[in-house]
């Protein structure tokens, strides 16, 4: 570590725990890469503050702090840098600081804001995207996970930005799981997803095929119900974590990835760790991680085609291109990264 880069890192983050998701699961593991490097990170969540859920999506807690608590957590930790993971009530008032105080700072994109809100309330996209704009443009630099990503960012306006990969834990998620059977008793082959169930994840899109064999959903949210109904013939298993949701990845034949939406999609990364081919739409998170990568999984407009090409696909190729993506690696990133932004 440069001797006159920052050591002190305060990250400010709307997303925490108790969200299972790949935001949470991203700043976790970097932050621990971090701190091996010798940084000390110091974390601003939902958590410390009184918070209430967000209407549709209870799992995520809105702080409701106001602009001198979050300043005074922030003077609290003594930062040389900031990073603001999310456009949220803490990311908002933790730039606002940054911009008051002159305090270098970066942010970076995890989620489609614009196409979340607007799939759920009237609110016009380009509308949202003018306010996600104005939140990235004001730092010195915003991280996001694939090269496609930051060229559709760029066509919105949206500039300076820098990549931010992804790691996997390929102990944890890991092909020799496959023998611990949690599917056992279905015919296969087996179509996995692993995913929040709600209706940003696409769902229907998998659910609703003539596959042989069975369709497998882990994951739980509010559209669960519904779905539930709607395809009795899925099997639903909930909720997973750790080493009972890398025995599930292992089982499978096939992970299916049905978002279009997502900015990255570190479940593919976790089924290719398992060694489980994935199929998914051509789009921003699995054409940058699959692209070129034609042994490991199929990329189609038609979902249904995807699946039944991925069945041919190699497990070995898989676990391979998950190998080409650690934690280590994404952090010293992220580091490069912050010592650039404070550079400037």
């Amino acid at each position: 570590m440069d001797k006159d880069a920052p050591k002190r890192l305060t990250l400010v983050s709307d997303a925490w725990h108790p969200q299972v998701n790949g935001v949470v699961r991203s700043i976790e593991n970097t932050n621990h890469e971090l701190e091996k490097m010798g940084l000390t990170v110091t974390m601003i969540t939902p958590d410390l503050f009184r918070s209430m859920p967000m209407p549709t999506y209870p799992e995520i807690r809105l702080a409701l702090a106001t602009y001198g608590q979050v300043a005074r957590r922030i003077e609290e930790s003594a930062p040389e840098f900031v990073h603001i993971a999310t456009e949220g009530p803490l990311g908002f008032k933790a730039r606002r600081y940054c911009l008051k105080n002159g305090m270098r700072f970066t942010t970076s994109y995890h989620t489609r804001f614009p196409e979340y809100v607007a799939a759920r309330l009237p609110i016009p996209k380009d509308m949202l995207y003018g306010i996600v704009r104005r939140f990235h443009n004001s730092g010195n630099g915003c991280m996001v996970a694939t090269d496609s990503l930051a060229l559709e960012l760029e066509t919105r306006g949206i500039h300076n930005l820098m990549r931010w990969s992804r790691g996997i834990d390929n102990a944890l998620f890991h092909p020799r799981r496959k023998s611990e059977a949690p599917f056992g008793g279905l015919k296969r082959p087996i179509f996995l997803t692993v995913a929040r169930v709600a209706v940003e994840k696409n769902l229907p899109a998998l659910l609703a095929l003539d596959l042989p064999g069975s369709i497998v959903v882990v994951g739980d949210g509010p559209a669960r119900r519904a779905l539930e109904e709607k395809y009795p013939n899925v099997h639903f298993a909930g909720m997973l974590q750790d080493e009972a949701l890398a025995k599930a990845y292992a089982e499978a034949d096939v992970f299916v990835f049905t978002s279009k939406t997502d900015t990255f999609g570190n479940t593919i990364i976790e089924a290719l760790s398992s060694g489980v081919p994935v199929a998914a739409f051509p789009v921003t998170g699995p054409s940058d991680i699959l692209g070129g990568h034609e042994q490991a999984g199929a990329l189609d407009d038609d979902l249904k085609t995807a699946c039944l090409r991925a069945l041919e696909c190699s497990p070995e190729k898989a676990r391979d291109l998950a190998l080409t993506y650690t934690w280590e690696a994404a952090a010293r990133q992220f580091y490069d990264n912050m010592v650039a932004a404070h550079e400037s």
